[in-house]
């Protein structure tokens, strides 16, 4: 008989029944055909993220979804054909929000289990989340995700369960769920506001500290920067949202103290009542002194990111704060963008060039680093350093500060 052992700590990561997917993208207005497949490449990592394996993509050009069925007929019959050819395929994932009618369409034809970006984006935080935090957090945006569907989900149920006699019973038992959903979400987010009063007093007890947030799109390096910065052991894996919960440590550069905070990372097409739910851990960002934005400058679309990054910030109405911009992964842009034949001093004069492009480009400071290979990290303390100090000028402008 197998061992069973009990409170042992979940893997977090690569789920073992891994499920086959069909990923589905829609070439809208003012979209090319490039960038929906980067889209899709996104798409893909949260899939396997979440624990599904994609055979193929679909991608098709239309002005606006279809109403009904978002993507077209023709469209749709070809991805119906080959779901029935690949058995193995139990999942299609549109890149793209579906509402409940188009969802209980889409399975009627497909005959597999049907889920959007928004939706698989909270199946990997709910799988992600550790603390109560974080969950009440993912319950709360699954609520609110599910609350304007539940009439499209219900139709669906009705006919399943054969129609006749259930229509009625069906409206009430939407109003009923409806009223539940209501009410859990109203509980939920009372529930949120007296973890934020916890958090607030916490924050308020960490004293007169200098604060710095990491901020930054998912799967950019911030957790493995954390943990050489701070010498701590934050999760971090080559996953997207690896972090949730907001990890704060006080860390001291020589004399000087300060605060170093890790947050959830961002990402495009970010469901926004995900954003809402977790604007209470993310005053982390908001009521800090500087940003760490750290960008992976190895990706193809890293300004994207940074665009994506700075709306997001811009959403949840976090004013001008000072700045860094971390590129990391500078081994990674070298080995993909660099000619191994390329002489020393001109791979140098081109980061240098590429440095201040980017430096005139997005008007802020900005320094080059490797995290994973521990490249120019002593340079990037010394940057910090230089400003949290004059942070805490700025702030005790008439103290000589003593720690």
């Amino acid at each position: 008989m197998a061992e069973i052992s009990l409170n042992s700590n979940k893997k977090v990561g690569f789920r073992p029944n891994t499920e086959k997917a069909v990923l589905i993208g829609l070439v809208q207005e003012n979209q090319t055909v490039a960038q929906v497949e980067e889209y899709l490449d996104e798409l893909q990592f949260l899939a396997v993220t979440a624990g599904a394996w994609s055979l193929k993509r679909f991608v098709q050009k239309m002005d606006r979804p279809d109403p009904k069925t978002f993507i077209g007929k023709g469209k749709l019959e070809e991805v119906a054909r080959y779901i029935e050819a690949n058995e193995e395929v139990t999942l299609a994932i549109f890149d793209d929000d579906l509402t409940g009618k188009q969802v209980s369409i889409l399975e009627e034809a497909l005959k597999v289990k049907i889920i959007d970006r928004s939706s698989l984006i909270l199946d990997i935080f709910a799988s992600r989340a550790q603390t109560a935090q974080a969950k009440t957090q993912v319950e709360l945006a699954q609520m609110q995700y599910l609350l304007p569907r539940l009439r499209g989900l219900w139709t669906h149920l009705e006919r399943q369960r054969g129609g006749i006699g259930m229509r009625g019973p069906g409206e009430q038992e939407i109003e009923t769920d409806r009223r539940i959903v209501k009410d859990r979400i109203s509980l939920l987010k009372k529930k949120l506001e007296k973890i934020d009063q916890q958090n607030l007093t916490q924050r308020k007890n960490r004293g007169e500290l200098i604060r710095v947030a990491l901020v930054g799109y998912t799967n950019v390096g911030k957790s493995t920067l954390m943990n050489l910065l701070s010498k701590s052991e934050v999760f971090a894996e080559n996953r997207l949202f690896a972090t949730l919960d907001t990890t704060v440590r006080k860390v001291v550069f020589d004399t000087t103290p300060f605060l170093l905070s890790d947050t959830v990372g961002f990402i495009r097409k970010l469901p926004h009542h995900l954003i809402e739910s977790f604007k209470s851990t993310l005053d982390e960002v908001r009521e800090s002194d500087i940003l760490l934005h750290v960008v992976d400058i190895a990706h193809s679309n890293y300004e994207e990111h940074i665009h994506t990054v700075n709306e997001t910030l811009k959403e949840m109405k976090i004013g001008e704060k000072p700045t860094l911009l971390i590129f990391n992964k500078m081994d990674l842009y070298r080995t993909r963008y660099f000619d191994d034949f390329l002489d020393p001093v001109t791979r140098v004069e081109l980061e240098e060039s590429l440095q201040q492009n980017l430096k005139n480009q997005f008007e802020v400071d900005n320094i080059f680093i490797s995290a994973q290979e521990k490249e120019n990290i002593e340079m990037l303390k010394h940057r910090l350093k230089t400003i949290v100090e004059t942070q805490y000028k700025i702030r005790y402008p008439y103290q000589v500060r003593t720690w």
